[in-house]
């Protein structure tokens, strides 16, 4: 994972920023917290009064837990190319969007608030977003005269392999598209009307590394992170279940991204989903956006959409 060698991948003459590269999400509770993000499988490790979201043999840091409050998004943290960073300073200043770091933690680069005031890290770092379509995972063929399938007693635990994307709830989602067009330089995918927007990023990225949906104010929907299978989608959904996580939305396939999803609910009444088979926009590539009808902007199949998927608790509380 990591950069995968492709820190000086770009789109030359386009400023954008390249990747994702963390979000920092405060929570009630850490120890809640971490008992739910180890169960998802990921690489939970204290780290002073936080806990940091790792994925199992890789060292970079997706994401970073703060207890103590209700449920919000804090931060979202960008990589950029060195030599972007004076433009992008520029595109700040020029949106009058400037932001003072934070007091303590991370103060690295520069510091923006986008339009629902969520504060935007940009640092330069080496590029995470793949480059290329992610793979699939390696199967063993079973011989002849033997079944594929693993015992339930011995199926191993599934354990994502990198961070894919963020779904924020906004209120309003032409502004958000907006502000991440012109002052991040992501590029709009695919969008249904008013209703959701996703955008990916121009350097070569996921189909999206950032999307937003309407809401009646700002807030945080889920995380999503790779796996290598359809079949580590599904036994994911077991392993949330067996640990006590039975609420969730899957498994099914999106239309919008075209990956194989399930969504587990977390302590909090937002969601991680366990994505495989995104769709993949290259660094040389102009995707063409659509406005999709909002029947054709979720799923292509799946069980029916869960009740509460798109409610925001956050504006509820």
């Amino acid at each position: 994972m990591g950069g995968n060698g492709a820190s000086v991948r770009r789109r030359q003459g386009v400023v954008g920023v390249h990747s994702l590269q963390r979000f920092d999400l405060e929570v009630p509770s850490l120890d809640e917290a971490g008992r739910f993000y180890r169960a998802f499988g990921l690489d939970v490790r204290e780290s002073g009064d936080t806990l940091e979201l790792r994925v199992h043999g890789d060292a970079h840091c997706w994401g970073v837990v703060h207890g103590g409050g209700a449920k919000r998004m804090r931060s979202v943290t960008y990589g950029i190319h060195a030599d972007d960073a004076d433009a992008f300073a520029a595109r700040i200043a020029s949106a009058g969007a400037g932001l003072a770091p934070p007091s303590h933690g991370n103060r690295d680069g520069l510091w923006l608030a986008d339009p629902d005031g969520v504060a935007i890290q940009l640092v330069v770092a080496p590029n995470v977003s793949p480059a290329a379509k992610s793979p699939p995972s390696p199967v063993t063929q079973a011989p002849p005269g033997h079944g594929a399938a693993p015992a339930r007693s011995r199926v191993a635990q599934v354990r994502p392999r990198r961070l894919s994307h963020l779904l924020r709830f906004t209120p309003d989602v032409p502004r958000m598209v907006g502000f991440c067009t012109d002052v991040l330089g992501l590029r709009l995918s695919d969008r249904s009307a008013d209703l959701i927007a996703f955008l990916h990023g121009v350097h070569g990225s996921d189909h999206h590394i950032a999307a937003f949906a309407k809401s009646d104010g700002p807030g945080y929907h889920h995380s999503s992170w790779d796996v290598g299978s359809l079949d580590e989608v599904g036994r994911g959904s077991e392993q949330m279940r067996n640990a006590g996580y039975g609420d969730g939305w899957g498994v099914g396939r999106h239309v919008l991204g075209s990956n194989y999803f399930y969504y587990v609910r977390d302590p909090w009444k937002s969601w991680a989903e366990y994505s495989f088979d995104i769709d993949y926009v290259p660094v040389d590539v102009d995707w063409r956006a659509a406005d999709h009808p909002p029947e054709d902007s979720i799923y292509v199949w799946g069980p029916p959409l869960h009740p509460e998927f798109i409610v925001n608790h956050e504006t509820r509380a």
